[in-house]
């Protein structure tokens, strides 16, 4: 009668060994992997996040027409940045294609576009007149200054910063980025703020 109850104690231990041996493998596959800095798909941006951020917070843009942009007018508002230079002439069509891209973003984010703004720090075009999205502001020294690498790779097109609502620059989006690589991050960050 001993032997029968002594088997299954045995058993018993091979068993609680195993689903700890399974438990602490698990445990250490996870974090080696939150230390190695992977990340599931789904939970990566698709721009550059800017560290340490870029902070216009104490910084109020200026409209074209003169009046002041303020950051916390309206709260959990998010904005795309861009400075296109050279408008004029040939540059007309690249300012066209990039202001469709991004009118083609904000559109595409549906109910939640009117949570958005485009700040436009170019030259006034054609293609801006009837969106209401797009705020044309004046760009000066203290602006460049607050968007984090804002003259790296200028030479290959314009890249597109996203400002959160109190003014911080967190993602920045190298020249000839992808649509929808700025929809995925603004649509995600759009469901959580």
């Amino acid at each position: 009668m001993t032997e029968l109850v002594s088997a299954p104690s045995a058993h018993n231990r091979k068993t609680l060994i195993v689903i700890l041996a399974i438990f602490f493998s698990v445990m250490l596959v996870a974090g080696a992997l939150r230390f190695s800095g992977w990340r599931p798909d789904g939970m990566k941006n698709r721009g550059e996040l800017l560290q340490p951020y870029g902070d216009l917070r104490s910084y109020t843009p200026v409209l074209k027409d003169g009046s002041p942009y303020a950051w916390n007018a309206e709260p959990r508002l998010w904005r795309m940045v861009v400075l296109p230079e050279n408008c004029e002439g040939a540059g007309q069509t690249r300012c066209a294609q990039l202001i469709q891209n991004l009118d083609k973003v904000w559109r595409l984010l549906g109910k939640e576009s009117e949570r958005v703004h485009i700040l436009w720090g170019g030259a006034s075009i054609a293609q801006l007149q009837g969106l209401p999205e797009v705020r044309e502001i004046v760009v000066d020294e203290k602006l460049r200054s607050g968007l984090a690498q804002w003259d790296v790779e200028r030479t290959k097109g314009e890249p597109v910063w996203l400002i959160d609502p109190h003014g911080f620059v967190v993602l920045r989006y190298a020249p000839g980025f992808d649509p929808a690589d700025v929809r995925t991050d603004l649509a995600r960050l759009l469901r959580v703020n």
